[in-house]
């Protein structure tokens, strides 16, 4: 963990967006000794925490109390270090219907106490709901200010809705936005942005113009290890790159890549 809040605040990244599983540093099992150690550690070095990015499937099926558990877990969790968000799966089954339906009802009883805790929940475009649409037809539903979405660009665009669409959507809703780059729609190998498919610069452009992300000063990491995040102020959205070397181990290592994505992100909001 130090290693990576050294690395953000070395490379001009403003925050961190935390992958809260058992095998990582920070995860809801933390003692409280330990949640306070972390928020210090975070503060000394001046990143922020945004986000406690968790695994709770809210649309699968099964016992909402055992959900409810795990999200509960994590909003707790976010509240002791600072953390802004809970990032939360879908993870419907087959049926479309009865997922929205679940994911709905559990997000509308959650969003109460975790405003209470001031945390936001975020539902990201992802698996069963990975457009646009399918995550705001939810959050529709919900309609609780502390249940939003997290746009991961890389899913939408896979599923073959078109970024102006799924902005359009979701901007309503909106927490911030995860981006990086792949080599194909078959192939998700990560690359560094700018080096693969995904049309980054339109999306850019897009939150730019809308107010979204008004020239943040980089990027976070979450999939696998605690990477670094970046962010302007209080009143600019957050633009995290995620980066996922824990299922793709051959991808290079996080220090090689920090300096390079910061200024091609920035390089890219300064262009739009």
């Amino acid at each position: 963990m130090s290693d990576a809040v050294q690395l953000a605040a070395d490379n001009g990244y403003e925050g961190l967006e935390l992958r809260a599983h058992p095998e990582e540093p920070v995860h809801p099992g933390l003692s409280l000794d330990d949640r306070v150690d972390v928020v210090e550690e975070f503060k000394a070095a001046g990143v922020e925490i945004l986000t406690v990015a968790g695994y709770a499937k809210v649309a699968a099926p099964g016992d909402d109390e055992a959900v409810f558990g795990e999200v509960r877990g994590l909003l707790e969790l976010a509240r002791d270090l600072g953390a802004s968000y809970v990032r939360v799966f879908p993870g419907g089954g087959d049926s479309i219907e009865e997922a929205d339906a679940t994911a709905a009802r559990r997000l509308a009883a959650m969003a109460p106490p975790a405003a209470d805790l001031g945390v936001r929940l975020l539902l990201e475009t992802h698996d069963s709901h990975s457009t646009g649409e399918d995550a705001a037809r939810v959050l529709a539903a919900v309609g609780h200010a502390s249940a939003g979405a997290l746009w991961d660009v890389m899913h939408t665009w896979r599923a073959g809705e078109d970024p102006v669409v799924s902005h359009r959507l979701l901007a309503p809703f909106l927490g911030y936005v995860q981006v990086k780059d792949i080599a194909s729609v078959d192939d998700t190998t990560p690359l560094p942005p700018g080096q693969g498919v995904l049309p980054l610069h339109r999306i850019l452009g897009l939150l730019t113009h809308a107010g979204e992300a008004d020239d943040p000063i980089g990027a976070v990491g979450s999939g696998g290890s605690p990477a670094p995040a970046a962010r302007a102020d209080s009143a600019r959205g957050w633009l995290c790159w995620e980066y996922e070397k824990r299922w793709y181990p051959e991808v290079p290592d996080l220090p090689a890549l920090l300096p390079g994505v910061r200024d091609h992100l920035k390089a890219l909001l300064a262009e739009v």
